[in-house]
């Protein structure tokens, strides 16, 4: 009789502690990566944020990301304009708004950009 119960409470203290550490990996694991929210924050997408750029600058991308700067998010993308020149362009991720644009320069090594 007593073997009865014992396994049954066995199974159940089991399932408890099984869903006490889903319940505390699912906390520990809830913090999002910054791409995640940044991506949910935005209403334009990285596809037209580039057609945005390419068709101002008449040329095509070679590189785009998603960036939060001073508060603002913002799709950083570089364009290999018509002409040859390299035009770095900030897309407002929520409007689609070209808000800045500056010629890239050759940095040191000559390699072009400000990549670090």
């Amino acid at each position: 009789m007593n073997r009865n119960i014992m396994i049954p409470a066995f199974v159940v203290a089991a399932g408890m502690a099984t869903a006490g550490g889903l319940a505390l990996a699912k906390q520990a694991g809830s913090v999002e990566n910054d791409a995640v929210s940044d991506l949910a924050k935005a209403r334009i997408t990285l596809i037209q944020a580039v057609g945005t750029a390419e068709t101002q600058a008449g040329g095509k991308a070679t590189k785009a990301e998603l960036e939060s700067e001073r508060g603002a998010l913002v799709f950083s993308v570089e364009v290999v304009a018509a002409d040859g020149k390299v035009v770095d362009f900030k897309v407002d991720a929520v409007d689609g708004k070209v808000l800045s644009t500056k010629q890239d320069q050759v940095d040191r090594a000559g390699k072009e950009g400000d990549d670090d």
